[in-house]
């Protein structure tokens, strides 16, 4: 059976994708949790929200994660990743919400592909 994700996922597959990006995720620490993001909002970590460092705000983007073939669908609203993680490959920092369900919270750091649905 198919999780809601995965459910969101296979409809969207019909959507044009607009941009594609090869490279690594991480997901945010949860002392974020609660903050002020670039965009102006509240980071919760229990939505599907995601930092990247300069696709448009409200963009709605499919992470696919390479190593397990999970995916699903964030909104952009905050500028990162930065630092090491950066330096390291990562082009996308997710919520933990969203890296739950993209199976990586024990690696931490893998291989996606990012496709945006939406502008």
């Amino acid at each position: 059976m198919l999780c809601a994700c995965e459910k969101n996922v296979a409809a969207d597959e019909e959507t044009k994708v607009l941009h594609t990006q090869l490279g690594d995720a991480t997901y945010y620490a949860n002392s974020f949790h609660g903050e002020l993001t670039a965009s102006g909002r509240i980071f919760d970590n229990r939505k599907a929200v995601a930092a990247h460092r300069w696709l448009p705000f409200g963009t709605v983007a499919r992470v696919t994660n390479l190593e397990n073939g999970r995916a699903m669908n964030v909104v952009i609203v905050d500028r990162g990743p930065y630092g090491k993680n950066h330096r390291e490959g990562a082009i996308i920092d997710v919520s933990r919400a969203a890296a739950a369900k993209l199976r990586m919270i024990r690696d931490g750091q893998v291989r996606i592909r990012l496709e945006v649905l939406s502008w």
